[in-house]
């Protein structure tokens, strides 16, 4: 996915930190990490023989000491001009765990991108006692919508839906709004079941996505604004 306004400030605040670290071998990449509430919070790797945490193991304990619970979009640089760089496997299994539905940015061909982070681990191994509130993402311009109750239904194409308690997060909001949630019912669809107009605006939203596409239709509610 082509980054958002507010996902390229994550890439951009990972970069200019990144650009910052001179030479010195025990500070090598940065991260930065943004939360529901739209703060920034970064931090650089610790290297060490015995296996310093990464930059973005250590900018998740930044963001929690500063009292952020959940995170939506993360992003590392290397220094000496690598750019953005990919997470390695650990850092992934700790994303995953910890913030299930947080978005990674990575370097592709054409420039960065974001990926769920499970695209980045599939058949990964689930930790059991992982407690990560899940995160629900709504275009912006559903926001009065979904807050009056008038939208309580969606439909998804490859994106991994389940029943329970989540935040709804509206992408690029100018006030990072969110409100707690829950999915209600997740059931099975055909994207050749659908009308025409419903299929032309996923076909915009999902260009992947094939004809004969089984969709997710979501039923929700919002609980409390906050």
């Amino acid at each position: 996915m082509e980054p958002l306004e507010t996902e390229r400030r994550v890439i951009d605040a990972a970069e200019a930190l990144a650009r910052s670290l001179g030479d010195n071998d025990n500070h090598t990449v940065a991260a930065a990490v943004m939360d529901v509430d739209g703060r920034i919070h970064q931090a650089v790797n610790v290297y060490h023989f015995n296996g310093g945490p990464c930059a973005e193991l250590v900018a998740l304990g930044v963001a929690a000491a500063a009292g952020a619970k959940q995170l939506l979009t993360i992003a590392a640089a290397g220094d000496r001009g690598r750019g953005l760089i990919p997470p390695c496997g650990r850092c992934r299994q700790v994303l995953l765990d910890h913030h299930p539905d947080i978005l990674i940015a990575v370097p592709s061909e054409s420039g960065p991108v974001v990926r769920p982070v499970l695209k980045l681990l599939p058949d990964t191994y689930f930790y059991p006692d992982a407690r990560g509130r899940r995160i629900f993402r709504f275009n912006k311009r559903y926001h009065d919508a979904v807050l009056s109750g008038e939208k309580t239904t969606t439909i998804r194409w490859d994106e991994p839906v389940t029943a329970g308690p989540a935040t709804f997060v509206f992408e690029d909001h100018p006030e990072s709004a969110h409100v707690e949630g829950e999915i209600i019912s997740v059931e099975q669809t055909r994207l050749q079941d659908l009308d025409a107009e419903h299929v032309r605006g996923l076909k915009s939203h999902y260009p992947l996505m094939p004809e004969d596409a089984v969709l997710s239709r979501v039923s929700f509610r919002v609980q409390a604004a906050r």
